[in-house]
């Protein structure tokens, strides 16, 4: 993917519109989410913002917070991968957690996201870290993200965006930040996600 092409997230697939449009006319309380943003391919930044707006443009989400963006080394995955921006965005839904996740999903597939290797390089990752405190050992979405907890850069931007944060089952993120190497972790300073108005 050429680096300067700016991606649309639009069309999203018409099931996932019906899914999303239903569960906002139905719910009426709002829950709060936390989802994590990477990419390691094309622009970076412009397909974490893509994400960011996207999420805001989705029927029953607002974007309450963005993290500064934070450069981050590959954990795991093949050799001599290109290093990861990675964010977080903290969100007010309507949706159930199930919806959210198919809208994460499409916002990924929108940006050509390749499934073939696990901790493979990738155009963008939204993942559901926290959604509303709740646990869950569901197949497809496990609450809250397993792995959360010893992963720096999804720590360190969540930190950055809600330092009073907790991770359901492990306590306070400024904790769990603290006991993780951040060695690889680099805040950028000279970038920066846009909050949607």
């Amino acid at each position: 993917m050429s680096s300067d092409r700016i991606t649309s997230t639009s069309p999203v697939h018409p099931k996932i519109e019906e899914a999303v449009d239903a569960a906002d006319s139905t719910l009426q309380n709002p829950r709060r989410a936390v989802l994590a943003l990477g990419a390691n391919l094309g622009n970076r930044l412009e397909n974490l913002q893509g994400a960011v707006d996207a999420l805001e443009d989705t029927p029953g989400v607002r974007v309450k917070a963005v993290s500064a963006v934070y450069e981050t080394e590959p954990l795991g995955g093949p050799d001599e991968q290109p290093a990861f921006f990675n964010a977080v965005v903290l969100l007010k839904t309507t949706l159930p957690a199930s919806a959210l996740l198919e809208r994460a999903n499409a916002i990924e597939d929108a940006y050509g996201r390749v499934r073939e290797e696990r901790w493979g390089p990738r155009t963008l990752d939204v993942d559901i870290i926290n959604f509303d405190g709740r646990t869950s050992e569901d197949a497809r979405l496990t609450l809250p993200h397993p792995r959360a907890h010893e992963r720096a850069f999804v720590l360190v931007p969540w930190l950055d965006a809600d330092p009073m944060a907790e991770l359901p089952g492990h306590g306070p993120i400024k904790d769990l930040a603290a006991a993780v190497d951040t060695a690889g972790v680099r805040r950028r300073e000279d970038l920066a996600l846009v909050l949607p108005r």
